[in-house]
């Protein structure tokens, strides 16, 4: 059975500034507190999950468990059709240890070269979870995922957004989510399809 959130405060499970106002946008209007792992302090798990949706529950579980607060979590990435849906779930660590995304996208573009195909789609689990249970230790979770298809360009375009967003272009439009206003963006991208899915289920 789906638990609805009836909760005055959330817990974001991301120290990324970026994500973390892309989901303050999605949910302001749902939650009245809304605070991140990082305001928190709270560690960062490892995330030793095999897909997007094994990690959104391990970090969801791991933040709600420490701030005894529900926590939401994102796990997201770019997968590549050429590439074998790299880098996925390793979209972040192509970034490196200082999470530098040209360096990330220049790798998916040299890794590209000399292929036609461009087809790209962006990859998005929310995970909400709760604090574990004190009478019987176990936690409630509820988990969706997202997508949004589109094209790969190089040399990237735009300023706007974070991580691989300006070299992915999504289907039926021209500019890259570099390029696009956040609204816009919101409107279509993969974390607005999870979030539409997520608020139907446990935030109506």
């Amino acid at each position: 059975m789906v638990r609805h959130f009836e909760g005055e405060a959330l817990v974001i499970a991301s120290h990324n500034p970026g994500k973390v106002a892309e989901i303050r946008a999605f949910l302001g209007a749902y939650v009245p507190k809304i605070v991140s792992a990082a305001d928190l302090d709270l560690p960062e798990p490892d995330e030793t999950g095999a897909s997007f949706i094994e990690n959104a529950e391990l970090k969801a579980r791991a933040a709600a468990a420490a701030a005894r607060l529900p926590a939401l979590a994102d796990d997201s990435g770019l997968a590549v059709a050429a590439l074998g849906g790299q880098p996925g779930i390793y979209s972040a660590r192509w970034a490196g240890p200082t999470k530098d995304f040209m360096v990330a996208m220049r790798r998916v573009a040299d890794e590209l070269r000399g292929k036609q195909d461009r087809r790209a789609r962006f990859v998005c689990a929310l995970s909400l979870a709760w604090p574990p249970s004190e009478r019987s230790g176990t936690q409630r979770v509820e988990t969706v995922e997202g997508t949004v298809a589109g094209t790969l360009v190089w040399p990237q375009r735009g300023d706007k957004g974070f991580g691989y967003d300006p070299m992915f272009v999504p289907d039926g439009y021209a500019q890259t989510f570099g390029e696009m206003e956040p609204d816009a963006k919101h409107a279509i991208s993969h974390r607005a399809d999870a979030f539409r899915k997520l608020v139907d289920r446990v935030f109506l």
